[in-house]
């Protein structure tokens, strides 16, 4: 019996720290790694909050730069940002992460 009490501690002590899958139709939040593929839909729009949220859910994204045409911008690489690239008009040319 002794033998067996080991091995079952331990295995309820892995259980009690597993996370339960969040509640269906429950906010998923940000993964952090970006992918811009999700965000297509969003060429040739303009920009605002709205959509910058969107982007950022529908990317995975924590954090978004929106870059103004001759905008200087830092060259680091983060996989949780996604880049937004926008001509003259405001209107979004490109998605890309980093």
């Amino acid at each position: 019996m002794s033998r067996l009490v080991l091995p079952v501690a331990l295995l309820l002590s892995m259980t009690a720290c597993a996370t339960a899958p969040p509640p269906p139709g429950a906010a998923v939040p940000p993964s952090g790694q970006c992918n811009a593929e999700g965000a297509r839909w969003a060429i040739g729009r303009g920009i605002d909050d709205d959509t910058t949220n969107r982007i950022l859910r529908d990317t995975g994204s924590r954090d978004a730069r929106v870059l103004k045409p001759g905008m200087g911008a830092t060259m680091d690489y983060r996989p949780d940002r996604i880049n937004i690239d926008l001509n003259e008009r405001g209107a979004i040319t490109g998605l890309r992460c980093g």
